[in-house]
């Protein structure tokens, strides 16, 4: 019998200095329909995707109440609640959807209140384990924002803050008004803008969650550098840019999502890849 993919091989990271999670984590952002919006083209398949999660040891799910939107949150306390020991679940509020692949950002306190109560609600928990700014509202000052998430965190409501797609110096502000432990930035092998804020990060060991964690474009495609330094190395394109990710900080958890369960297979099995420093040189080189 073939042993299970485990994402305990890619090494544990803690959040906040007491909430521990295998950095391998899954993002159930793809558990939608097209564009983010509506349910997903088949929700049994959902749900068992859902499921395997504990199988496979991944014990982070990230999603927002965006998704769908709701129907991320709804679809994972209807597979795993009540939930395994150990299991983290992330989410996120203060974006707003006027439609598929449409988002605007509003963070007014009362709002973010809302959001968050209803989350709540969906995930039938009495607190977020993790809960981030979906994105900063340009309209709000940032000190209304996450002064209102502050006062929740102070309810019980919320045990950690994070933030998503934030530069260096709106991280640092935000730390002088609520402790952050984790932020959420577009990265991957291709994607490298946010550079400066993972290796701030990895100083000062707040957790890096990339979002689209696998390249995408030139780099990946079939015949591709990504492609043959893949089958080289005797496993797929997502397995090898999910293994550099891990291998490039000890802060970073990559959250690969999907909604087919051969591919959630696929994606831990990553865990179990080993760069040497050379290889992992040789590829930032080729993302560049």
């Amino acid at each position: 019998m073939a042993t299970l993919p485990d994402a305990a091989q890619s090494g544990t990271f803690t959040l906040g200095g007491d909430l521990p999670v295998h950095r391998l984590g899954f993002g159930a952002m793809r558990i939608t329909g097209q564009g983010i919006w509506g349910e997903p083209k088949d929700p049994a398949e959902a749900r068992r995707v859902l499921q395997r999660l504990p199988d496979l040891g991944v014990n982070f799910i990230d999603t927002a109440d965006s998704y769908g939107p709701e129907v991320s949150e709804v679809l994972i306390a209807e597979a795993l609640h009540p939930y395994p020991a150990g299991m983290v679940i992330a989410t996120k509020g203060g974006l707003t959807r006027q439609g598929p692949d449409q988002w605007l950002p509003v963070g007014r306190p009362e709002y973010l209140r809302q959001c968050l109560e209803l989350s709540l609600r969906r995930l039938k928990t009495d607190t977020i384990d993790l809960y981030q700014l979906h994105r900063f509202d340009p309209l709000v000052p940032a000190e209304d924002t996450l002064g209102a998430l502050k006062d929740l965190q102070q309810q019980g409501k919320i045990r950690h803050l994070g933030l998503s797609e934030v530069s260096v110096e709106e991280l640092e502000h935000a730390q002088t008004i609520v402790k952050i432990v984790s932020v959420q930035n577009l990265y991957n092998l291709s994607e490298r803008k946010s550079e400066a804020l993972l290796d701030y990060c990895t100083e000062k060991s707040i957790g890096f969650i990339p979002w689209f964690p696998v390249a995408g474009g030139d780099l990946v495609k079939p015949g591709g550098v990504l492609d043959t330094a893949a089958k080289e190395h005797g496993v797929t394109v997502a397995q090898l840019a999910l293994a550099w990710l891990l291998k490039r900080s000890p802060v970073m958890l990559p959250i690969p999502g999907t909604s087919s369960v051969a591919h959630l297979e696929e994606n831990v099995a990553a865990a179990s890849v080993t760069l040497t420093d050379e290889e992992f040189e040789s590829l930032s080189a080729l993302g560049k």
